[in-house]
């Protein structure tokens, strides 16, 4: 679930590649996850740290709520 939730959510997305490290998750009205990664900019060799916060609704798409770096 966490795998599909994070690959749905992410397709298609431009400006960054994420690889899933950890994650946690909240269940509220649906589901809130926090995804650890490292995240690279395409055809850059730098690498850093990120949370990647995605909401699935019960029903609907899961969606990006917020990226920042740590």
């Amino acid at each position: 679930r966490e795998e599909e939730v994070f690959n749905h959510a992410l397709a298609g997305f431009v400006g960054g590649n994420y690889a899933r490290e950890r994650v946690s998750s909240q269940l509220v009205n649906g589901s809130n996850y926090r995804f650890q990664c490292k995240a690279t900019l395409p055809g850059s060799t730098s690498t850093w740290q990120a949370i990647v916060e995605i909401y699935a609704p019960i029903n609907g798409k899961p969606h990006i709520t917020q990226i920042h770096r740590i």
